[in-house]
């Protein structure tokens, strides 16, 4: 079933963009309709991100999020088999020169989890190499369509989060881009909690660790669907980071993310259970 699945993958890459992208959305809502546990993730952390929404804003926000969810997983046959010229003209690169500048350098690219991350690694890999930290997929045959998809133009590495950051660390310091997404929920290990939304949020260290370890700039790249195509859009590099407080780092961290999630709140990941672990003594939400 999964290489059926990758085989229609294949066949709909060549349809244009704009049919493609109406295939997704459909496919999103219905997942909404067919997917209750994901529904119910997202619906709660909506509700705790944005309290003032009414229930029928939320809802409509959350359709919203899986249409963009569903445009995007439906897309990734483009990543992983369109041409370098078309991946050109679908995802534009804003902000390029700052990468440029920074080539040999240790380069740490703050990613988070929008609905276009796959677009804008593939679109950065055609300049410059990356490595990323990677979960194994329980779906064997999938995680190596998709791996064989991210590393089809030669300078990128993947190191699974089993085998820890050094083999990352190495790539770095060989010349590869340290892609590397810390807004995820991985258990109170490392971690420490600060606001997102104004939720305490366990949020982990690594960014600031990783930074003052290697001497490396982190530079975020945030990469959204626009119109009939996607913009990965690289940002100022960051100034006087890390810090000496373990705190304020991961606030920083989050205070970043958080303003990026309001420009187009459809296209954060809602899905991920963000708010799993609570500090001590706290009811779980989901």
């Amino acid at each position: 079933m999964t290489r059926l699945f990758l085989a229609l993958m294949w066949l709909l890459h060549w349809l244009p963009l704009p049919l493609l992208a109406a295939l997704g959305r459909g496919l999103g809502l219905l997942l909404y309709v067919l997917v209750g546990e994901r529904r119910h993730v997202t619906l709660t952390n909506l509700g705790l991100c944005f309290p003032h929404l009414s229930p029928a804003e939320k809802s409509a926000l959350a359709r919203r999020h899986f249409m963009a969810f569903g445009r995007s997983f439906l897309e990734l046959g483009l990543w992983w088999h369109a041409s370098p010229e078309r991946i050109r003209r679908l995802v534009r690169l804003d902000g390029g020169e700052r990468l440029a500048a920074y080539k040999d350098r240790p380069v740490i690219l703050l990613v988070p989890h929008f609905v276009g991350i796959d677009a804008g690694w593939i679109r950065i890999a055609l300049e410059h190499g990356l490595v990323a930290i990677y979960t194994r997929q329980k779906n064997r045959v999938f995680e190596a369509a998709m791996n064989g998809g991210r590393l089809r133009f030669g300078n990128c590495e993947l190191a699974s989060r089993q085998e820890g950051t050094r083999k990352a660390l190495k790539a770095m310091k060989g010349g590869r881009f340290f892609h590397y997404s810390p807004d995820m929920d991985y258990g109170p290990k490392e971690s420490v909690f600060v606001p997102f939304f104004g939720v305490q949020t366990a949020t982990i260290t690594g960014l600031a660790r990783l930074a003052k370890l290697t001497g490396a700039t982190v530079i975020p790249v945030v990469t959204r669907m626009a119109g009939s195509g996607y913009v990965a859009t690289v940002g100022e590099p960051w100034g006087d980071f890390p810090g000496a407080d373990e705190l304020a780092n991961a606030r920083r961290l989050n205070a970043f993310i958080e303003a990026e999630a309001m420009k187009s709140p459809e296209q954060y990941y809602w899905l991920h259970k963000r708010f799993k672990t609570r500090p001590p003594g706290e009811q779980g939400v989901y």
